[in-house]
């Protein structure tokens, strides 16, 4: 079964997230950009989720983070709970 490591940063509006990955793209720290901004817990860890199964998380969730090339941020991502910025950073097939 596939598996996957990733963090992410949960934002409230396509906006937020859209100017997040400008500094991210930029130059600024995924993980300070999580602890300051993130909505969800996991912020308070850099966005770190750890390691879980394919159907774990949302499916727009998955399917960017079992697509997406590893080490490359990806969104903003619309889910119910808002929108985010991924990043894959380790995923086995």
């Amino acid at each position: 079964m596939s598996r996957a490591s990733a963090r992410h940063i949960l934002v409230a509006t396509e906006e937020q997230c859209s100017d997040l990955k400008t500094q991210i793209d930029g130059g600024a720290s995924f993980a300070d950009l999580a602890k300051e901004h993130s909505q969800c817990p996991s912020g308070g860890r850099g966005g770190e989720l750890g390691e879980f199964g394919r159907g774990q998380m949302v499916p727009e969730f998955d399917q960017v983070v079992f697509s997406a090339p590893v080490n490359e941020v990806q969104g903003p991502v619309k889910t119910q709970f808002g929108y985010h910025l991924l990043e894959v950073t380790e995923r086995s097939d």
